[in-house]
């Protein structure tokens, strides 16, 4: 069994902050996360992050891609390389990720502060029902 794995790191300025880009393909699944690094990540920064915390890094999406196979001729492999590096930084298969991953949060919580606004309504009710009982207890 042959296991596939292929992930990039794209460090790029948002207009506020330097943001990572990390793309994980794994046997054929697609993934995507997000990392802020605040101020220039230096390279040292940037390998000391790769080394410890890329393990445990989560990445969202499970959609399946088809990979590519990577060109056996060296000048095709220059001319590919050199071409993946005057593409934008972000790719739209990673933005759809993290737009899906976004929704997704919104989502969770959206039904998170709807169970929370019926709760409190139903701890208000029995309040309110106990009090009432409280007053007509003694008549």
């Amino acid at each position: 069994m042959q296991i596939s794995v292929s992930s990039t790191l794209t460090v790029y300025h948002d207009g506020q902050f330097w943001v990572g880009l990390a793309e994980h393909v794994e046997d054929g699944r697609y993934g995507v996360a997000r990392i802020v690094f605040g101020a220039e990540p230096s390279n040292e920064e940037i390998l000391q992050f790769v080394t410890s915390k890329w393990a445990k890094f989560a990445f969202f999406g499970d959609e399946a891609t088809e990979t590519i196979k990577p060109a056996k001729n060296p000048k095709r492999r220059v001319r590919e390389a050199a071409k993946a590096l005057k593409r934008p930084a972000v790719s739209t298969k990673a933005q759809q990720a993290l737009a899906a991953q976004r929704e997704a949060m919104k989502r969770e919580s959206a039904q998170a502060r709807s169970r929370r606004r019926v709760e409190k309504a139903d701890a208000r009710y029995e309040q309110r029902k106990l009090k009432r009982k409280q007053k007509h207890r003694g008549h």
